[in-house]
């Protein structure tokens, strides 16, 4: 199947390669042409364009979008709607907020292009595993796109989760719980390593031990104890914890839905507080996001 893939970022490049390793055609753009150029050589279709892109893709069109949310997805879709025809879809595969997908796919449907918001996780590691993906939109659009979403999904790792939005709200609410996942985490290894006992506590050994039928193993535990094992201390990470979107709008909706969310408020306020100082809960935290994500750390 043919896509044209906008964004070769952390997550775009290695879908590109996921994809086109399950026999799709790629046809990749990138602000940056140094990776369109890494991609072609890897057998994808390069253009220095949005123009030049669509050119090169058969009608009726696929265009999926990875990049920022906001003002970069707003302006490639603005783009991409005076070129795109009656037929085609743009799915947006980044982090964007659901209520900007509903007003994206209005302001597309009076020009018959069709849209699909895809949530996305599985960050850096998803090339060898697989990303989950949660889809929103028309469910003849989803079907249609069908075949590369299972292909880059794992085993029973893509759901279609309701009309235009909800592949996104799902996400976003999946990216809260995993703030607060994170933060519980953190409070607790750093309760371990201020134990009260001659010596430490071997962190590393523990997160490893606990990932061995324990109630509270994961894979973030399992990210966590590969941090730990190579540097015991997380002694060249500052503990400062950025936060992307996610977190906040997941609040944003507990409020206005009145749903109590404590845990996952905290867990939100607690990477605000973490830009005021340097404790080792944070350094758990900004380790784990650069395991899972690659997301850059701020060195100590």
């Amino acid at each position: 199947m043919q896509i044209g893939l906008v964004g070769l970022g952390r997550m775009g490049m290695n879908m590109a390669r996921r994809l086109m390793r399950g026999g799709h055609e790629v046809v990749a753009y990138n602000r940056s042409p140094g990776k369109v150029d890494q991609i072609v050589a890897e057998g994808a279709v390069g253009t220095s364009s949005l123009e030049e892109l669509v050119g090169k893709l058969a009608p009726p069109r696929i265009v999926w979008i990875m990049l920022p949310a906001g003002g970069p997805v707003d302006a490639q879709i603005d783009a991409l709607a005076g070129m795109l025809a009656p037929g085609d879809i743009i799915v947006d595969g980044g982090n964007s907020y659901y209520k900007d997908d509903i007003r994206h796919a209005e302001s597309l449907a009076p020009r018959g292009i069709h849209y699909v918001d895809a949530g996305v996780s599985g960050g850096i590691w998803g090339l060898s595993i697989g990303y989950c993906t949660m889809l929103g939109g028309e469910r003849a659009d989803v079907e249609r796109i069908e075949p590369l979403i299972a292909t880059l999904a794992p085993k029973d790792g893509f759901l279609h989760c309701g009309p235009v939005g909800a592949g996104h709200f799902v996400k976003m609410v999946h990216n809260g719980i995993e703030y607060a996942m994170m933060q519980s985490y953190a409070e607790g290894f750093e309760i371990l390593r201020a134990a009260p006992f001659e010596g430490k506590i071997k962190l590393a050994d523990i997160a490893n031990l606990w990932n061995q039928g324990s109630v509270v193993r994961s894979w973030l535990l399992e990210l966590l104890a590969s941090a730990l094992k190579k540097d015991p201390e997380l002694s060249g990470i500052k503990g400062y914890v950025e936060d992307s979107g996610e977190g906040r709008w997941t609040v944003q909706q507990a409020i206005e839905t009145a749903v109590p969310a404590t845990t996952l408020a905290h867990a939100l306020f607690e990477r605000f507080r973490s830009r005021e100082g340097d404790a080792f809960a944070d350094k758990v935290l900004a380790a784990l996001r650069n395991e899972f994500g690659g997301h850059e750390i701020k060195k100590a």
